[in-house]
């Protein structure tokens, strides 16, 4: 009888963890992995800030093609002005992320890059409490400390590894992760009301309109004529995969705690890891590898 009860809670564990938001947040978690290597991959020779305007015309249309299958383009006129002024801020943190993410990676190697970047789960999971009262559990704790050590360990560089940007990939990779935050929390109250594509595609509009200004503003534009082929695939590309990965994050987002949904979509840094030693053969040397292990424990911590 005591096995059977066992068995039976054993299920119910393993039906409360596999959600249909925990899946929507492994799946954009795989998706932004492709995302850092296809961009990498589009920006050896094009500007970081022509590249994040190109790639957001593919994401934006992206988006709105997913809100017209699934119908909610006739609940816009629905959207409350709180909302709709959260989901524009969102927008805005998001755009002012992915300029500096992108010039980060650029100017530095991806497995130095994505940790910071990742690392935003800490000050997200701060912002949650603090902002959202969600619960900040001892096991939470345990995590942020572990993702926090496991970051600084896979910044580190190794002898005879060089960035062409100095320390300079370093402060936009902060920047990169700080707005990163911004975006998650100012994302999880923009959509309370709202049907998750619906609010993507917004928030994607916001991200163009900001990417354009900054590329007109610093007399960019002649550049984008200039934009080899074979990376323009690649920009393109690295649009479908971040619509795929944004689609399910807020998919996740609207109906899973952040405090959970963001620390699963950083285990994309498993994925990054892997295929940027298969594409741009960047290995990780013993400390490294100690760092991505802390911090994928301390993620995983975060789902007690």
């Amino acid at each position: 009888m005591a096995t059977g009860i066992a068995g039976g809670h054993f299920c119910v564990f393993i039906g409360e963890m596999v959600r249909m938001w925990m899946i929507f947040a492994i799946g954009s978690a795989l998706f932004a992995a492709l995302t850092a290597i296809l961009a990498k991959a589009g920006i050896r020779k094009t500007d970081s800030d022509v590249a994040t305007a190109l790639r957001t015309i593919i994401v934006l249309l992206f988006a709105w093609v997913m809100v017209f299958v699934v119908g909610s383009q006739g609940t816009l006129s629905a959207i409350s002005g709180r909302s709709m002024v959260f989901l524009v801020l969102s927008g805005l943190a998001t755009g002012a992320s992915w300029l500096c993410y992108y010039r980060a990676l650029q100017l530095g190697n991806v497995n130095q890059v994505t940790p910071i970047d990742k690392s935003s789960t800490v000050l997200t999971i701060l912002l949650a409490f603090l902002l959202l009262r969600e619960e900040v559990t001892v096991w939470k704790g345990v995590g942020c400390a572990a993702i926090a050590v496991g970051s600084l360990l896979m910044i580190r560089r190794k002898e005879g590894q060089t960035n062409q940007g100095g320390k300079g990939w370093l402060w936009y990779a902060v920047l990169s992760a700080v707005f990163a935050s911004l975006t998650s929390i100012l994302g999880k109250i923009g959509i309370t009301d709202v049907e998750s594509n619906l609010g993507t595609a917004i928030r994607t509009g916001v991200v163009l309109v900001m990417a354009w200004l900054v590329v007109a503003v610093k007399g960019k534009l002649p550049q984008v004529r200039t934009v080899p082929r074979e990376e323009l695939g690649f920009l393109c590309a690295s649009g479908i995969a971040t619509g795929a990965s944004w689609l399910c994050y807020y998919r996740a987002l609207q109906t899973g705690p952040a405090s959970v949904v963001v620390p699963i979509d950083k285990l994309s840094i498993v994925g990054t890891v892997v295929l940027s030693y298969v594409f741009f053969r960047e290995t990780l040397d013993k400390k490294q590898l100690g760092g991505l292990a802390l911090f994928v424990a301390g993620t995983l911590l975060m789902l007690l």
